[in-house]
């Protein structure tokens, strides 16, 4: 009874302050903020792999502080900030279910992770089985970079989506770069000793024998993941072997390393790589990646127009430290996609937010994106990137500073870039 007199007289005092003031007796009390919509990021915040974490969490932050400057998600009680809770997982599988745990606990409906595929396969087998025990507290798994193909194929789930393209559509992509360079003979493969690493050595074998039967691969290592301190072996191993291109999906410490052991051998070497557009790569290669390092990924800095070069322009305002320089497309589309699916949903509720989720579409000036509802696969477009200096052949920016940049040298658009799915997916009704 006490608080509740006392909250009258409050109110009462602030009326008549404003009616005092003469200000409109609407303005007596602004509207308390509605609770935030936590989302609850599981990667390496420690370790080998801490800069590809913080670069996540960099590239979450500011597509967050986006949608929140136009007022939140909107449902029906209003405008709902967005809140981004980070969890460092080593980068390993116990460490990560350790963190789904907090998450499960602290009620957080929304899950993102990406810098393992491993893990991701983990949290794909966890969330199903926490989902089906607990249905009051269900919640949704989105995946900004692990891209092993069973995620949408064999292992697909409910409460999985993918917003990066998987290793296959990523393969694919250079392979078709590959199947015009007449001057690639000779192939060395070279991955992280996991799923993913496992997954792109076994891509490029097929689709190279399907699209240039006559290249040879002559070399082929498996390294522990984020293990290797000296690369030169391995380097050495390419040299020996005559390659005249390398493939690799390793990304972080282990792709600088890698091409700065490369770079150190004297070698002109080819490189198509998933990620060798930033984390230190550009600067390592130096002008040795010059015309030799092609990219593959949804979009780079010099993809060209002038909302691309905004869209740049503002991440690089925000973020002004040369070393914070990675951005993700993307990433950027994953949680635009969810404020989206979340106020068509009117709810944060997992199983409505997967339905609206599912057929969706992103769209703006410069990029066009459909979630595919089978198997819960984005399907973009895919740019081919290859090194070249700042300055030089349009390229506009560089890439952390180092004075390489990259130039679009293929283009797919979503259509090519999309690949037959094996997914038999349990459907929630």
């Amino acid at each position: 009874m006490l608080i509740i007199i006392k909250s009258r007289l409050t109110r009462l005092r602030r009326y008549s302050l404003c009616v005092l003031l003469g200000l409109p007796v609407s303005m007596q009390a602004a509207q308390a903020p509605l609770p935030a919509i936590r989302i609850g990021m599981i990667d390496g915040m420690s370790g080998a792999f801490s800069n590809a974490g913080e670069a996540v969490y960099r590239n979450l932050q500011i597509a967050i502080e986006r949608v929140n400057a136009r007022g939140g998600v909107r449902l029906p009680d209003g405008g709902h900030p967005l809140a981004l809770s980070s969890f460092d997982n080593k980068q390993g599988v116990e460490e990560s279910l350790t963190a789904l745990k907090h998450v499960t606990d602290q009620r957080i409906p929304f899950v993102v992770q990406g810098n393992s595929s491993a893990v991701a396969l983990a949290l794909v087998e966890a969330i199903n089985k926490h989902n089906q025990r607990t249905p009051d507290n269900r919640l949704l798994f989105l995946n900004y970079s692990a891209v092993d193909p069973v995620l949408t194929n064999e292992k697909c789930s409910y409460w999985h989506f993918r917003f990066d393209a998987h290793a296959d559509m990523r393969m694919n992509a250079l392979t078709e770069v590959i199947k015009q360079d007449g001057r690639a003979k000779k192939i060395y493969l070279i991955g992280q000793d996991y799923s993913f690493g496992r997954q792109v050595n076994k891509s490029a074998r097929t689709m190279l024998a399907e699209k240039r039967p006559d290249i040879s691969i002559v070399g082929e290592d498996l390294h522990p993941i984020g293990k290797i301190k000296d690369f030169a072996p391995y380097a050495a191993k390419i040299k020996a072997s005559g390659a005249d291109a390398v493939i690799t999906g390793n990304w972080g410490n282990d792709l600088t390393l890698l091409v700065k052991a490369v770079r150190d051998a004297g070698m002109l070497t080819k490189f198509y790589t998933f990620y060798g557009n930033g984390l230190g790569a550009p600067a390592a290669l130096g002008d040795a990646g010059l015309g030799r390092v092609r990219a593959v990924a949804e979009w780079h800095p010099n993809a060209g127009g002038t909302d691309s070069d905004g869209f740049y322009q503002q991440f690089r305002q925000r973020f002004p430290d040369p070393r914070d320089d990675y951005v993700h497309l993307r990433m950027q589309v994953m949680v635009e996609m969810l404020a989206s699916a979340i106020e068509k949903a009117r709810t944060t509720e997992a199983a409505a937010v997967a339905r609206a989720l599912e057929g969706a579409q992103y769209k703006n000036a410069f990029h066009d994106a459909r979630m595919r509802a089978e198997d819960h696969q984005l399907i973009q477009p895919l740019y081919v990137s290859v090194m070249q200096k700042k300055g030089d052949n349009g390229v506009r920016f560089d890439n952390e500073g180092s004075g390489y940049g990259f130039k679009t040298e293929r283009y797919f658009d979503a259509r090519l870039t999309a690949l037959p799915s094996s997914c038999k997916m349990n459907r929630i009704p």
